[in-house]
């Protein structure tokens, strides 16, 4: 399918690994050029330059912490006019309810709420005014159904959708679209984690730990990256104008509701 991008700019945060590489390499892919934005940079230079050489797209990176009012200024002064954002950053750590204070929940919020915000705000007058600009939210199932041991997780990005719900809305009838991507456990660095907390809890180990976690899911595995990427592009392409303030969960059926 032809997604209409070719020439495109766009801004993906946390795309030196998982998700976020994931998403880029779909997007670069189909023609879109890319800043590209993690913390450490050769990682984060090598999966540009891997990008660019693969798919003969323009690619910047841009290495920084996105969660600072400086790290965001060095992004868009790479790419103020962007036609894509994709919104995305590390989750905080697991945890139980009496572990967590103030300060806690403010770096969750400024991470996985107030950032993403931030950016949104930077780049939708200028979408708006283009007539066209697609903005995808990289948040979590937990969205849809809360796990206990990431109520950091939970919290922010509860936030995030709900502003999303009402901005989403205002800015539609300017070809601008806003929608969220919900993960479930995919193959990645964080699944890792996950699995590792888990292993070290229960006394068991990593793959035992892996395969209780692919009995709950319906389609019995892991997500990949490459899954993930392409229902990104999707959301950014032509053919999903019509897609509005919607969370669309990929989480191989693990969230079991109706709706």
């Amino acid at each position: 399918m032809e997604l209409g991008l070719n020439g495109k700019w766009a801004i993906v945060c946390a795309s030196s690994k998982g998700l976020g590489l994931g998403c880029a390499t779909a997007l670069a892919e189909a023609g879109v050029n890319l800043v590209m934005n993690a913390r450490t940079a050769g990682p984060l230079e090598a999966a540009a330059t891997a990008l660019a050489d693969a798919h003969g797209v323009k690619t910047v990176s841009v290495a920084c912490d996105i969660t600072t009012d400086e790290g965001r200024a060095s992004v868009l002064a790479a790419c103020p006019n962007p036609d894509i954002l994709v919104n995305n950053a590390g989750g905080p750590p697991p945890g139980m309810w009496s572990d967590w204070e103030r300060e806690d929940f403010i770096k969750a919020l400024d991470a996985n709420m107030l950032t993403p915000i931030a950016l949104m705000k930077a780049v939708l007058p200028g979408m708006m005014d283009r007539g066209w600009g697609r903005i995808v939210n990289i948040t979590s199932q937990s969205v849809k159904s809360p796990i206990a041991v990431l109520g950091l997780s939970n919290s922010a990005r509860a936030g995030l959708t709900g502003y999303v719900a009402g901005t989403s809305r205002q800015v539609a009838g300017s070809g601008v679209t806003i929608n969220n991507l919900l993960p479930g456990i995919h193959a990645t660095d964080r699944a890792i984690s996950l699995d590792t907390g888990v292993a070290s809890a229960q006394g068991i180990t990593m793959d035992q730990a892996k395969a209780d976690r692919c009995k709950s899911i319906p389609a019995g595995r892991y997500g990949t990256a490459g899954e993930f990427g392409a229902a990104c592009a999707f959301l950014c392409s032509q053919h999903a104008g019509f897609i509005v303030g919607q969370n669309i969960l990929l989480d191989g059926g693990g969230v079991n509701a109706t709706l």
